[in-house]
C-alpha cells in the first residue's frame, strides 16, 4: 500500500513539523510506502527524511519546471520527473492507494480538492483524509458544512472526506 501526502513546501510550524515525522514513522512501521511531489524543501523534504531515515519506500514525483524553486530530492526510492503539475497529480494518483493532506499552502489545497472531487464524481474509490494535529483546517470544515448547508453536497458525501488529528487515527481510518 502507498498513501500520498498532500503538504507544504514551506517548513511549516513546530506543530506541524512534529506531525509530519510522526506520520512518517507511523506509516513505515506499518509497511506504508510514501508518494509526495518530490521536494526537498519544506515539510515534503521533512516527510521524505524521516521515512527514508526510518527504512520507509519514499517515491516523489516532480515536474521539471519546479527544479528551482522545489529541489528535487535526489536520495529517495524513486523520483519521477514529470512534464507538468498535471502529470504530477495524476501520476501521483495512479501510485497510491490513498490520499492525506497535512497543512500546507494554496497547492496543498488545491491537490486535495482534486482528489476529493474525483473521488466524489467516481474517477477513483481511493480514501481521502485531512491530518489535522492542532484544528489547522477548521475554517476549511466550517466551509465545507457552509457548501452542504448551501443544498451543494450532500452530507453524505461530505463525510467521505475524513479528518482525523493523530497519524494512528489515519492507519485505522484506512484499515
Amino acid at each position: 500500500m502507498r498513501v500520498a501526502v498532500f503538504l507544504g513546501s514551506s517548513p511549516g510550524t513546530e506543530r506541524h513539523r512534529d506531525a509530519v515525522v510522526a506520520l512518517a514513522d507511523v506509516l513505515v512501521a506499518a509497511g506504508v510506502g510514501i508518494v509526495y511531489g518530490g521536494a526537498r524543501v519544506g515539510l515534503m523534504g521533512l516527510l521524505a527524511d524521516a521515512a527514508l531515515e526510518a527504512g520507509g519506500e519514499v517515491v516523489g514525483v516532480i515536474p521539471r519546471d519546479l527544479f528551482d524553486r522545489e529541489v528535487p530530492h535526489r536520495d529517495l526510492t524513486e523520483l519521477v520527473e514529470v512534464d507538468s503539475m498535471h502529470a504530477r497529480k495524476a501520476r501521483m494518483a495512479e501510485l497510491a492507494d490513498a490520499f492525506v493532506a497535512l497543512p500546507g499552502g494554496v497547492g496543498t489545497l488545491e491537490e486535495l480538492f482534486e482528489v476529493f472531487t474525483w473521488q466524489l464524481l467516481g474517477i477513483h474509490d481511493k480514501p481521502v483524509l485531512l491530518l489535522d494535529p492542532d484544528g489547522f483546517f477548521d475554517p476549511l470544515a466550517e466551509q465545507l458544512d457552509r457548501i452542504v448547508a448551501g443544498g451543494y453536497l450532500s452530507a453524505e458525501r461530505r463525510d467521505r472526506l475524513v479528518r482525523v488529528t493523530t497519524p494512528e487515527e489515519l492507519l485505522a481510518a484506512l484499515g
